[in-house]
């Protein structure tokens, strides 16, 4: 009689490789995914991107040629989309660098597998982010000239006590340090497509793109030394960048804007919806592509316990704002809580309510995590939640402020619609050519799984 087959332990975590996986099945796997005949599902999707992308360039061409009349701008909501928009995708780029720079340092392997189009996305996000701020200005030609900080004959500059130029060098580094992390982590890529490319353009592209790259001792000492550097370089960004974000709003004396916890609680959000937007774009790659080796249960139910984590630390904020609109016995920070929650637009907040803390109480359950349909929902829903969260912060304390006199209703017009949903297309389409053309998972981070899969199973036959 054969042995039994051993009793999996409920207790141990799953796996972060599918069996059966070796250096060669890691190899062809990942790069057929670009070296291989174009896919059908890709052109109709780069399609649909595209045409959404249109959205953006007529909305923004028609911008610089009325100005930001065309948008829903009033005398008390002077920031409308633009600020709300900005605040979202710069959001939405944060789980990047906290999976490829935190969970580096934290030597957790279940990064390996999601860093890649983790890091993508923050990149895209952030490019999505960077048009807001110029296109606000309705004339970005005349904007830099005034917004640059060099002397000119006025002697007018920039005044860098205000939290707006702030945002240009926190958002600056940021972008810089990530575009490099990204591109040192597809150097070693770039060398394995250069070696398996069958057409000489591709070949000499990839040449470049991998800087001469050969595996050898010392390039991978340089490379790994490199690579710790620049993640120590990045963790402060993941807590800089949209604590001072923040301070755009915090630092003004709008009842609604004006407190201590907005750092950390914008922190906390921008992970949230991080996580959830890796998950919106995870999922169907991971399907599409047959990916279920390499992104497997283990990283769901990861993703799920961050989001759910995260999501706790946002639900205390909204609790505490309630309290501190109390305890401070202000009568603005009252009445802006009480507008808030039972005004013209508290619609719009119990749905952020429901988006951002209700639903999200799912993942508590280990199926809901475990579900890739459940986690897709849940992670569309935050990811309306949030944009939602920022829709109040910036309207329901600017709407009504301290002078009732200068009451006004915000609506947004079609053009703030076009704009917004052509930065998703423009986001999306990126996404897409970038899964055509370069790595979408970590080839060599996998083979490394590979090998330290195989030295476990080696030191485990040895002790039996």
């Amino acid at each position: 009689m054969g042995s039994p087959a051993p009793i999996k332990d409920p207790t141990m975590p799953a796996p972060v490789l599918g069996p059966g996986q070796t250096y060669t099945t890691v190899t062809q796997k990942l790069s057929a995914i670009i070296t291989s005949r174009t896919p059908l599902g890709w052109i109709a999707a780069m399609l649909i991107a595209g045409a959404i992308l249109q959205l953006l360039m007529l909305s923004a061409t028609w911008l610089l040629i009325k100005g930001t009349g065309i948008w829903g701008l009033n005398i008390p909501v002077g920031w409308g989309w633009a600020i709300i928009n900005f605040v979202w995708w710069i959001g939405i780029g944060h789980a990047g660098t906290l999976i490829s720079a935190i969970l580096l340092l934290m030597r957790q392997q279940w990064r390996n597998s999601i860093n890649r189009f983790a890091e993508a996305m923050t990149i895209f996000a952030v490019m999505c982010a960077g048009m807001f701020p110029l296109l606000h200005t309705g004339r970005p030609w005349v904007a830099a000239y005034w917004l640059l900080p060099y002397p000119n004959t006025m002697s007018v500059w920039p005044q860098f006590r205000s939290p707006l130029i702030w945002d240009v060098f926190a958002v600056g580094t940021y972008f810089t340090v990530s575009l490099i992390f990204w591109y040192l982590g597809l150097i070693p890529d770039f060398a394995t497509l250069r070696d398996k490319a069958k057409h000489k353009i591709s070949q000499i592209i990839y040449g470049v793109l991998s800087m001469g790259w050969r595996g050898s001792a010392k390039h991978w000492f340089n490379y790994e030394m490199a690579a710790l550097l620049l993640a120590g370089v990045s963790t402060p960004l993941v807590l800089s960048v949209h604590s001072i974000v923040s301070l755009d709003f915090s630092v003004g004396l709008i009842p609604g804007w004006h407190a201590t916890i907005f750092p950390p609680y914008f922190v906390a959000g921008a992970v949230y919806a991080g996580f959830a937007m890796v998950l919106t774009l995870g999922l169907p790659i991971r399907y599409f592509y047959g990916l279920h080796d390499y992104i497997t249960d283990r990283h769901l139910n990861n993703m799920g316990k961050v989001m759910l984590a995260t999501g706790l630390i946002v639900a205390y904020g909204y609790a505490m704002e309630q309290f501190f609109a109390w305890y401070s016995a202000s009568p603005y920070e009252g009445y802006m809580m009480q507008n808030r929650t039972f005004g013209p637009y508290s619609g719009t907040y119990w749905s952020l309510i429901l988006c951002n803390v209700a639903i999200p109480q799912l993942l508590w359950i280990k199926q809901v995590r475990l579900s890739p349909s459940g986690l897709f929902i849940i992670s569309m829903f935050i990811n309306v939640g949030m944009w939602l969260e920022r829709f109040i912060i910036v309207v329901t304390s600017l709407h009504r402020d301290f002078m009732p006199s200068s009451w006004d209703m915000y609506h947004s017009t079609p053009w703030d619609w076009g704009l917004y949903a052509g930065t998703i297309g423009f986001f999306l389409f990126m996404m897409i050519l970038f899964i055509r053309v370069m790595p979408v998972i970590n080839i060599f981070e996998i083979r490394q799984l590979v090998a330290n899969k195989s030295k476990h199973a080696e030191t485990a036959s040895a002790d039996d």
